[in-house]
């Protein structure tokens, strides 16, 4: 699971990956950054969730898109690229990093007037299962929320 985080003032790499428990590394992995990017106030970036990891990570391969890789993983090319902040037409480079949805959990990214309610009858869970699976819900727009399938 991942979060998405607004660059404060003062905010580093390393601070990040202390606070939120992870490496600088897999920060800029995750985010497509090379050493010596800086951060700019302001803009956001994915922060990996490690309390949870429903992801495993591909590294893009020569001649490899979106298109292939969601078809290899059975999953919506979409939704690879929603996860990945990505368009569906997006330039993919080889050596970058993806987060690639693992089996056995629906994915769903929030959207403007979801509820508590209208979120846990899309994935067909009870509130009780639905909030132990997601340590955090604020139902703003763009937040990945999941529900463990089998």
């Amino acid at each position: 699971m991942y979060n998405i985080y607004k660059i404060k003032s003062g905010d580093t790499l390393e601070l990040l990956a202390d606070r939120y428990k992870t490496t600088p590394q897999r920060i800029m992995d995750i985010n497509n950054l090379n050493p010596g990017d800086f951060l700019r106030i302001g803009d956001d970036i994915i922060i990996p969730d490690t309390a949870k990891d429903y992801f495993e990570y591909y590294s893009i391969k020569k001649g490899d898109n979106l298109y292939q890789i969601a078809k290899r993983y059975n999953i919506n090319p979409g939704l690879l690229a929603n996860l990945n902040g990505l368009n569906d037409n997006d330039y993919i480079y080889p050596g970058q990093m993806l987060l690639i949805p693992k089996a056995n959990y629906s994915y769903y990214i929030t959207k403007e007037g979801d509820t508590l309610d209208s979120v846990v009858n899309l994935f067909g869970t009870t509130r009780d299962r639905f909030l132990n699976e997601n340590d955090i819900v604020y139902l703003l727009e763009g937040q990945l929320l999941v529900h463990k399938t089998k």
